[in-house]
């Protein structure tokens, strides 16, 4: 997938804990341009999560036939549960115009950016693996046992930062947010998305 959208695609990725749900519904709240692609998980609901809202839940099934109709632009399993993105949910709204967020592993970040080559690849990172632990803990939604494959995970998961356009370190959930709204602006100015947002003021200046 290569064809151009004049809307924006925003990847956020980081390992369970550091804050990246926080930190992307913040930014929704402040930034009245963009809006959330909601995914579809295999995994039970948490807490007061809803259908629909933080994602489709789904079961196996439903999920494996998704995958057998090339449903999704991309999928991975993460956790002993699979995630994915729906392809014309992404398509029709940066088609559209809009500005959209995913907030998925860094498995999916990577197929995302090589079917659509525009988008903007964001890292979270947590200050330490202490700081990490302490919130998972505090979290308290899940077992020791899970805790510990979160943080194995996670040493997996940073290792990848480098293939990322930009890395946000959560120390400060402030900052943090500051931080991601820069990166959303800046974007936003860059030639290439100015280009395709506003086609036709390059087109009366006369900009090839």
């Amino acid at each position: 997938m290569t064809m151009d959208y004049p809307g924006n695609l925003y990847v956020v990725a980081a390992p369970s804990g550091t804050g990246k749900s926080s930190l992307v519904k913040a930014l929704l709240e402040v930034d009245a341009r963009m809006e959330l692609s909601v995914s579809h998980t295999t995994r039970a609901p948490r807490g007061q999560e809803m259908h629909g809202r933080e994602y489709y839940f789904v079961s196996n099934d439903e999920f494996d036939r998704m995958v057998i109709n090339d449903a999704f632009v991309e999928w991975a399993k993460v956790h002993n549960n699979r995630y994915g993105t729906s392809r014309k949910a992404i398509e029709d709204k940066i088609a559209a115009g809009a500005d959209i967020v995913l907030e998925i592993d860094y498995q999916g970040a990577i197929q995302i950016k090589q079917k659509f080559p525009n988008a903007v690849l964001i890292f979270i990172l947590p200050p330490s693996w202490e700081e990490l632990r302490s919130r998972l803990m505090r979290r308290a939604e899940d077992s020791e046992e899970v805790i510990e494959l979160r943080l194995r995970n996670a040493k997996e998961e940073v290792a990848h930062v480098h293939e990322f356009d930009f890395v946000i370190i959560n120390e400060m959930f402030e900052r943090a947010l500051f931080d991601l709204k820069a990166i959303a602006h800046a974007q936003r100015l860059k030639v290439i998305a100015q280009r395709r947002a506003r086609a036709e003021t390059f087109k009366a200046l006369h900009i090839d």
